[in-house]
Parts: structure tokens; C-alpha cells; sequence
């Protein structure tokens, strides 16, 4: 039995510099780069739609979204669902 990892962090109770910080960790090899500060949060954000897993699975557009939280959490919505036939 494999490990299951989250692929997208909850935002929840983070920060955007530490939710960001533990996303470009994850994806280190896409070279997302350091969360820049949260007013441009949305430019950062747009860099997950270069990377394959995140296009395939419909990633929300950034400048759809006010706030960070709300586009994160969508993120995490579109990206950690369950298996197809879990209850």
C-alpha cells in the first residue's frame, strides 16, 4: 500500500507565504519559484498552469479570484478528489 500524499495543500490556517512555501516545495522540479509577496499572488498562481498534473485537471484560473484562499481552495478541490467509486 503506497503513501497518499497530498497534492495540493489545504490553505486553511496558512498564510499565503506559507502555503506557497510548502507548494513550491512539492513542486520544486517545475520551478514555481518563491511566493512573491501576497499582493501578487495571482501572477505566482498562473505558473501552475505550466505544469502538466495541473492542466490536466482543469486548474482554476487565478485572476477569477479576489483572494488567494478562495482560488487555493478551489485548487484543492479540483486536484484532491477521491477515487472514482469511494463513499
Amino acid at each position: 500500500m503506497g503513501i497518499n500524499q497530498a497534492l495540493v495543500y489545504d490553505p486553511r490556517y496558512h498564510t499565503f507565504d506559507s502555503w506557497g512555501s510548502l507548494m513550491t516545495e512539492q513542486y520544486a522540479a517545475q520551478q514555481l519559484g518563491n511566493p512573491p509577496p501576497e499582493k501578487e499572488w495571482r501572477d505566482w498562481a498562473a505558473g501552475f498552469n505550466g505544469i502538466g498534473l495541473f492542466v490536466n485537471e482543469g486548474t482554476p484560473d487565478p485572476y477569477r479570484f479576489d483572494y488567494w484562499q478562495d482560488w487555493a481552495s478551489a485548487l484543492l478541490d479540483s486536484i484532491n478528489l477521491p477515487p472514482v467509486g469511494s463513499s
